[in-house]
């Protein structure tokens, strides 16, 4: 059971980083000045990722959960400040 948990653990971490390079097209397209994501979907995103980033701090206090989510969070973060520089811009 041991071995299955390490392994469920290190895949549970590829996944997180694997969600978080799945960012970088929005990322890219938002940065070249494509309107590519949808403002209201990314502060619903943001806001949930926000809270469970909290919920994971202070109940879970698990690291691995930590890193993977606040790196979701922080895509979603930088998509957000890109799309509001766009919606600046009248795009």
């Amino acid at each position: 059971m041991t071995y299955f948990l390490s392994a469920l653990a290190v895949a549970y971490g590829m996944g997180g980083i694997v969600t978080f390079i799945g960012f970088f097209p929005t990322i890219r397209d938002l940065w070249r000045g494509k309107p590519s994501a949808n403002f209201m979907t990314y502060v619903i995103w943001t806001a949930t990722t926000f809270i469970t980033s909290v919920y994971g701090f202070f109940i879970l206090k698990n690291l691995l959960f930590d890193v993977v989510i606040n790196l979701q969070l922080a895509a979603c973060i930088i998509i957000l400040i890109l799309r509001m520089r766009l919606l600046r811009r009248g795009k």
